[in-house]
């Protein structure tokens, strides 16, 4: 065998790898926001079933509460997830959070509703929302650094912006499976059994999720950090030698407490404009610009295409110019941009097209900012507490700021009386946010492979 035959084919094997890494975190992130798009779209539906005796503004914001009530457990699953992925790997971590996840969602759509058991249906569905809270907190996080370590390190950006754009494909098919539904089904069918039928799907597509997670290997980056701590067999033994379960954790606090806060900070603007445009754009859109659901929905289903499509633009564009001057131009463009697009959308007169083009425009900004926040996450912390590091910034901004978000914006819509709210909200993040991508360090284009100690 020539040498350049050994290294096609060492090329093909590493082309081959990271195409199965690309679709095991693609499908991971699917399932989950599949699920949570479903949740979001059927808010109204899931008030009446489990909250029938409130008037229908309590009822969506019991459902919603519900919702944010499930980000608890997040921040806790970050310590558990990032613990366990620095630990036992990022392939071991992931193969289980898709099996709680599409557990809980299947388990969901098998509740009975109010009518059946009372108060215990809706206890029950806080409890099983807490379980994909936490199995979340493992998701988004260890697909991120898994995609990170195993793309090249010139198109890291483009590769680590599948996870948002599968997050977003998540939500486009959620969403039109829902506005469907909404066109097929009357109100009483909805509300008997069609709302069950997208959680029920999350069963079989969880196993497949499952059965691709577990015959992947881990990330070279990981694996070799592990041999370099000594362990002889990363597939037989893949725990971290000599390490405890907390010790990742430990290391992450007393070591790299700047880059958490500042990675923290950074993330909060994801959690609020992500939830607020992509999950209750469509309640905002119906209750207070007067379209019908199917027709929010609908609105919204463009706005995520649009999305799709630009997430691996912009993911490429952070490979060029680096990952510090998109976020910045994320932040600064939703400052300048989100009161007046909320303005517009609010004196469209009903017109379907201005609203549609006015979330477009969201679409687009939002994506300067999810196309690269995954890549500067991973490249914010060492190897061995990188899954812990990504996983407690993002989750405790999500779990803060990103689960509240649809609670929050309706509460103060309802308190001010304005449609302007959620707008000045947004506006107020973005410059938490700014504040905190002015203050990282440089990392574009780092090769992942430091273990400890400060990132360089």
């Amino acid at each position: 065998m020539t040498e350049s035959t050994t290294r096609a084919d060492m090329h093909d094997n590493r082309a081959q790898a990271l195409r199965k890494a690309a679709t095991a975190s693609f499908i991971g992130n699917f399932i989950e926001w599949f699920d949570y798009a479903s949740y979001g779209y059927l808010a109204v539906v899931i008030g009446r079933v489990f909250f029938p005796e409130s008037d229908e503004s309590v009822q969506i914001m019991s459902s919603f509460a519900v919702f944010a009530m499930s980000f608890v457990l997040r921040p806790v699953g970050a310590v558990v997830w990032g613990a366990w992925g620095d630990r036992k790997g990022r392939r071991w971590a992931l193969s289980w959070s898709i099996l709680l996840m599409s557990g809980s969602t299947f388990l969901i759509g098998l509740l009975p509703g109010y009518a059946t058991i009372g108060l215990g249906s809706a206890v029950g569905l806080l409890l099983l929302r807490m379980v994909q809270g936490f199995s979340a907190s493992g998701e988004y996080a260890g697909a991120g650094t898994f995609l990170a370590e195993y793309a090249p390190t010139s198109r890291r950006g483009m590769y680590t912006s599948l996870v948002p754009a599968s997050t977003a494909c998540g939500l486009l098919a959620g969403s039109l499976m829902v506005s469907g539904m909404f066109v097929l089904l009357d109100d009483a069918a909805m509300s008997s059994w069609g709302w069950r039928v997208p959680f029920l799907l999350a069963g079989p597509l969880g196993l497949i999720g499952r059965y691709i997670r577990v015959h992947l290997e881990d990330s070279p980056v990981y694996q070799s950090m592990v041999e370099d701590m000594g362990a002889e067999d990363t597939q037989e033994t893949p725990d971290r030698p000599g390490t405890r379960w907390v010790e990742p954790l430990r290391e992450l606090l007393a070591h790299h407490k700047r880059e958490t806060l500042i990675t923290f900070g950074v993330s909060c603007l994801n959690a609020v404009a992500f939830y607020m445009l992509l999950t209750y754009m469509p309640t905002y859109v119906h209750e207070e610009l007067g379209f019908s659901q199917d027709t929010a929905t609908m609105a919204t289903s463009a706005m995520l295409t649009v999305y799709i499509g630009s997430i691996f633009l912009m993911g490429h564009l952070s490979d060029s110019f680096g990952r510090r001057k998109m976020l910045i131009a994320a932040c600064l463009t939703f400052i300048v941009l989100t009161v007046p697009l909320f303005v517009v959308m609010m004196n469209a007169s009903g017109n379907l097209l201005v609203v549609i083009a006015c979330q477009i425009v969201f679409a687009v900004v939002l994506t300067a900012n999810d196309g690269t926040l995954a890549t500067f996450l991973a490249e914010s912390f060492p190897t061995s507490v990188r899954y812990s590091g990504f996983a407690l910034s993002f989750n405790g901004a999500n779990a803060i700021l990103g689960g509240t978000t649809p609670f929050i914006v309706t509460w103060l819509i309802t308190a001010t009386g304005s449609g302007l709210a959620p707008a000045v909200y947004l506006t107020v993040v973005s410059l938490v946010a700014l504040v905190a991508i002015t203050m990282s360090r440089t990392l574009h284009g780092s090769e992942l492979t430091q273990v400890g100690g400060h990132q360089s």
